[in-house]
């Protein structure tokens, strides 16, 4: 009786020690969020931080939004705060304004950035400029985001890129967001900004899903505007590019990584201001320099980083020009085999790197 005793409690501790063991645990994965869904996250809970928030803008409200960014914020504020407008940039952007000096904090969308230049009056004399024209006393906390650059089969007139546009005036703060952390982290620092913040989207990314931490899922994640980021470290040659050539140029170093050519990449993340330090260090480290954006060459994104380049001190480490990948000097064409021949591609930037590198 007393072995019997025995047994069973050795064979009870041995269950507990199997029940008290843990198991192998492997981090958490990184959740997969689309470029819709994070801004659709950021600006909800945005409206829920803050009553002043609101959104307005053309089928936003019980259409949901062109693109579905705005999917259930109707829903769940209600009129108030989503607001449907008429087909009126203008007008429903000079609203936006007023409002925002009254003390309001609305996000505008276009539902297409070209579409802004119906209300660039809005944005640049009453927005951009009011700040500086009342010394300082008349803060102006808008958001103006929406769709930006070349989409799909749309032809001259909605293929545009804003950036140099936008970038080129005081009084605005630009993002120009490439992945859902991005576009989930700059759209909340845009929203709590007390200055006029221009948010360019891309209409191809809004279905592209990526890796999300989970800090940045945390409703207090924001990334500083005027800060870009290496997303690949290398020391052959940099490339710095923003929104959706941030790929392209990924892409692009993976397949030259092959080769022995190691590019270092940079995402502008802000067009104003632009972090100029970030691409300087790089520089410095890499001897060599890239730019890669969809819109026009004249004028643009890459010709300011240039100059910068030039006037800084990391123009002394460059052994060998600077060399600019953009988008080509016309008005977009509607044929698709046009079209792609329009925008850069990732066989444009391995061309470029080659030439640069002498190889």
């Amino acid at each position: 009786m007393a072995s019997l005793r025995c047994f069973l409690r050795s064979g009870k501790n041995a269950v507990s020690g199997v029940l008290r063991r843990e198991f192998h645990r492997s981090s958490p994965a990184a959740v997969q969020v689309t470029v819709r869904d994070a801004l659709n996250q950021a600006m909800d809970e945005e409206l829920e931080r803050d009553e002043r928030v609101f959104l307005l803008g053309e089928e936003v409200a019980q259409y949901d939004g062109a693109y579905k960014v705005s999917r259930g914020l109707w829903k769940k504020y209600g009129d108030k705060r989503i607001i449907d407008t008429p087909i009126s940039e203008m007008g429903f952007a000079g609203i936006a304004v007023g409002a925002a000096m009254a003390g309001l904090r609305p996000i505008c969308e276009f539902m297409t950035f070209n579409f802004s230049m119906q209300a660039i009056d809005q944005v640049i004399n009453s927005a951009a400029k009011t700040c500086y024209m009342s010394a300082g006393l008349q803060a102006v906390p808008i958001v103006f985001r929406g769709p930006n650059g070349a989409s799909a089969g749309v032809a001259a007139q909605h293929s545009q890129c804003f950036a140099a546009w936008y970038g080129h005036c005081p009084g605005l703060k630009v993002v120009s967001p490439w992945n859902s952390e991005d576009a989930r982290g700059l759209l909340k620092s845009a929203i709590r900004d007390d200055n006029p913040v221009v948010v360019l989207e891309n209409e191809l990314l809004y279905g592209v899903a990526f890796e999300v931490s989970e800090q940045a899922l945390s409703k207090d994640f924001t990334i500083p505007i005027g800060k870009a980021k290496v997303e690949r470290q290398g020391n052959h040659v940099t490339l710095v590019s923003h929104s959706r050539m941030v790929g392209h140029c990924l892409d692009a170093a993976a397949v030259l990584a092959k080769e022995g050519i190691e590019c270092e990449v940079v995402n502008l993340r802000t067009i104003r201001p632009l972090d100029v330090e970030t691409i300087e260090a790089s520089v410095m480290k890499t001897n060599h320099l890239i730019t890669v954006e969809g819109g026009w060459p004249q004028f643009g994104v890459g010709a300011e980083i240039c100059a910068r380049i030039m006037e800084g001190p990391a123009f002394n480490y460059l052994d060998a020009p600077v060399i600019r990948v953009t988008g080509v000097d016309i008005p977009m064409p509607y044929a698709k085999i046009l079209e792609d021949n329009s925008t850069p591609q990732i066989k444009d930037i391995i061309f470029s790197v080659k030439k640069t590198l002498n190889v």
